[in-house]
């Protein structure tokens, strides 16, 4: 029976945006803005601290994402779920397309691997990823909080896949965080069965010049960001959101809707963020971040 470590678990895990215009639930990048979440092994029962992003408004039992990873993760490694001391440091806001459930998530697996003696040894980073991404229900933003920088996840068979592609070190960005959320399963529905042959094939294109674009030709990422399969048929539920997208990028700006929205990610660099910043709406939050390269860092100690 495995057991666990004394002290502290520190897991710090990056937000990250997902699609990316046209890799949709396939392109992910994670940004150098993190939560924080500290785990200890106690002899009592669960206790569950959140400041910053959800306080009072998530739960503080069994059901906090974070713990729900955890026990997961404690199954997957032959453990008993112990009492755990939870503290939660969020700063990536919920329910806007920055990665928030993905980085719970992560957080909690590996907090969990970080508490139990050898627990790198039961659960490898590839065990990892497939545990997030099936709690999760999709890779493309669990992969970049785990790997960091810019991912293409896929699922085949029932197994999920990662690849890591270097950034370009002129790429950063600029995102605009609207004011209320907009909930993924909301975003998702407004999704059609079936798009025409010709769209998909257009944003198979675009999706290849990404790859291309953010890793060594930054200046074609206008082009490399144009969307065919999902943001025009989410404007009902985030239309500020699409017309800021389509102001910046009728401005020469490569600008997308972060995951399912309603945040507005710019690609940009150290001689246009500032002016780019200045397009932030009355009552949004504008943040430039760099390219997270680091993805979930661990620590353990006392």
């Amino acid at each position: 029976m495995p057991s666990f470590v004394t002290g502290q678990v520190q897991v710090s895990v990056p937000a990250t945006s997902a699609n990316l215009g046209p890799g949709y639930d396939s392109l992910g990048l994670a940004l150098d803005f993190r939560d924080e979440v500290s785990a200890q092994v106690t002899d009592g029962d669960l206790a569950i601290t959140v400041e910053g992003a959800g306080e009072g408004e998530v739960p503080l039992d069994e059901r906090h994402l974070v713990h729900r990873a955890m026990t997961q993760a404690f199954e997957e490694m032959g453990c008993p779920v112990p009492g755990v001391r939870l503290h939660c440091r969020n700063r990536i806001p919920h329910g806007r397309g920055m990665g928030s459930s993905s980085a719970a998530i992560v957080a909690g697996i590996c907090a969990a691997r970080g508490l139990v003696a050898g627990g790198s040894l039961l659960m490898d980073d590839d065990a990892v990823f497939a545990l997030a991404a099936r709690i999760e229900g999709h890779p493309d933003n669990v992969a970049p909080a785990l790997y960091g920088g810019f991912t293409i996840a896929r699922e085949e068979h029932g197994r999920f896949h990662a690849a890591t592609v270097a950034v370009d070190p002129r790429v950063q960005v600029v995102v605009f965080v609207a004011p209320e959320p907009v909930a993924t399963t909301v975003a998702r529905g407004l999704l059609p069965a079936t798009v025409p042959h010709a769209e998909a094939a257009a944003n198979a294109g675009r999706a290849a010049l990404l790859v291309a674009a953010l890793s060594r030709q930054p200046e074609l990422l206008l082009p490399a960001t144009e969307d065919h399969l999902h943001q025009r048929y989410r404007e009902p539920a985030m239309p500020d959101s699409i017309r800021l997208v389509s102001e910046l990028r009728g401005d020469g700006v490569a600008a997308v809707v972060s995951g399912a929205g309603p945040t507005v990610l710019a690609f940009v660099d150290a001689s246009t963020s500032a002016e780019v910043e200045k397009r932030v709406p009355s009552g949004w939050e504008v943040m430039a971040l760099a390219v997270d390269r680091d993805g979930v860092r661990v620590s353990v100690g006392d």
